[in-house]
């Protein structure tokens, strides 16, 4: 949290221009003193806003409620912003006039090599399709809560996050845009440094939370479980069976499925300049698939829920 509100501190642009409005859930309000001293720290004032235990959506909701802007962004507390964002943020709406936008995400130089990989696993083409925003194509694009902005008059038209959904509450809420008719768009400039998880562990948590709201989004939103949102799915399941079948016939598949896995190292290597992250990209690529298909399976088979139920 102090790295994210010092980034906000550094960004080139007027300071009348931009307010920074944080909600919290931490028990006991525990956060309160290291967003002030913070904010103090950096010379700039920060909204806070503390409900004991508020959940994501109901936080969101709670901010956007008392923002003074045209333009609501989302952002989440990992993430951290690039001098230029909103620059590059008001150039996107100048040039398009998106009701809705998002951006990319990235890790800087001075990332670890850890986060490095896991950042090549969660962005890269190979990996996710460029659906985070990693291509250039906008058409199937969707602004996820990393980084996520919109109209206030769109937002509230469109009921603002829905507080019923645990996780894949911003893509329930990008949908839920597209499909009343607002222009959402992508602005590939506008990017994010997303620090995201320091460990494989906690990052397999993560991931496994998104596959089960892949299924919860295709529940709620017919028509939006595609082949590629299966794709983990397979080439976990796939990998598993030919390492099982190789000692019997399935040898040439089980290349086959090794090599989809080898591939990081390359590209993630050449990426960074470092076999270091090549070879951490593809340790983060497994536990990315695996985790996301073992989540997406509990949800599929009924043994774990992401709406909430009120």
């Amino acid at each position: 949290m102090r790295e994210f509100i010092h980034s906000i501190a550094q960004l080139n642009y007027p300071r009348e221009g931009f307010e920074l409005i944080l909600s919290d859930g931490s028990p006991n309000d525990g956060l309160r003193s290291v967003v002030e001293a913070a904010g103090a720290a950096a010379g700039l004032p920060v909204v806070f806003h503390h409900e004991d235990y508020l959940p994501v959506s109901e936080a969101r909701n709670l901010a956007a409620h008392h923002a003074q802007g045209e333009y609501l962004i989302f952002l989440d507390s990992d993430c951290l912003l690039p001098a230029d964002y909103l620059e590059r943020v008001e150039a996107g709406l100048a040039q398009h006039n998106w009701d809705a936008f998002g951006g990319p995400d990235a890790a800087p130089e001075n990332f670890s090599p850890l986060q490095k990989a896991i950042s090549f696993s969660m962005t890269s083409f190979w990996t996710t399709g460029g659906i985070r925003g990693g291509a250039k194509r906008t058409a199937a694009y969707y602004p996820r809560g990393f980084n996520m902005g919109m109209k206030r008059s769109v937002f509230e038209a469109v009921g603002g996050y829905d507080v019923h959904f645990k996780t894949g509450e911003d893509v329930d809420l990008s949908i839920r845009t597209k499909r009343a008719g607002y222009q959402v768009g992508l602005i590939p400039k506008a990017l994010v440094w997303h620090k995201r998880r320091s460990t494989l562990p906690q990052f397999f948590k993560q991931v496994r939370r998104f596959g089960g709201a892949r299924w919860a989004l295709a529940q709620r939103h017919p028509g939006q479980l595609k082949v590629t949102h299966l794709f983990p799915l397979l080439l976990t399941l796939g990998t598993l069976f030919s390492i099982l079948l190789a000692a019997v016939a399935a040898v040439p598949l089980l290349v086959v499925f090794i090599g989809y896995f080898l591939v990081p190292c390359i590209l993630a290597g050449v990426q960074y300049r470092s076999a270091r992250i090549g070879i951490l990209s593809v340790a983060s690529t497994v536990v990315m698939m695996s985790a996301y298909a073992i989540g997406f399976l509990e949800a599929v088979m009924g043994g774990g829920s992401h709406t909430k139920r009120g």
